[in-house]
């Protein structure tokens, strides 16, 4: 079944959205701690993992997009760090870059929603304030990656 078929809605789309969202997180920490190469983490989580009710799409394009950009993601929230990016946890590591990734690449994908999945997956897979964390310092990235999108909204809200 596509994404665009009548039988999935808004509920489901959304929905396959966060799954491929949290399959890329541990795809990533897979990546970041094992060092396995790009093209046999993402064939082992499509075998080793119920895809049918996530974005295949969307999954690939975050593991092989983090990946490929992960020093420029890193670069874009380094000045918002309060220690050194050695000394963040591998997935909160992991969770900033799929934030800062939706945030520069995925221009289609709302500020706001980009940063509230990344504290979401941060709510899940992390340590228990890390999402506060993510979500401090996603926001003053999207103050800079999205500032036309943040001042329309603040425009058109009054």
């Amino acid at each position: 079944m596509s994404d665009t078929t009548p039988r999935t809605g808004k509920k489901n789309l959304t929905e396959m959205r966060r799954n491929a969202r949290s399959l890329a997180l541990q795809a990533l920490y897979q990546w970041s701690v094992a060092g396995q190469s790009v093209t046999e983490i993402d064939a082992q989580f499509r075998v080793d993992n119920d895809m049918s009710n996530t974005d295949t799409q969307l999954f690939s394009e975050l593991l092989r997009g983090v990946i490929g950009s992960s020093r420029d993601l890193d670069e874009a929230f380094r000045p918002f760090l309060d220690r050194p990016l050695d000394d963040l946890d591998p997935v909160e590591l992991s969770v900033l870059r799929i934030g800062a990734y939706e945030l520069k690449h995925r221009l289609q994908v709302p500020y706001r929603v980009a940063i509230n999945e990344s504290v979401e997956l941060a709510k899940i897979f992390g340590a228990t304030e890390s999402h506060k964390y993510i979500n401090g310092i996603l926001d003053k990235l999207a103050q800079r990656a999205r500032a036309d999108e943040i001042r329309a909204r603040r425009n058109n809200n009054g």
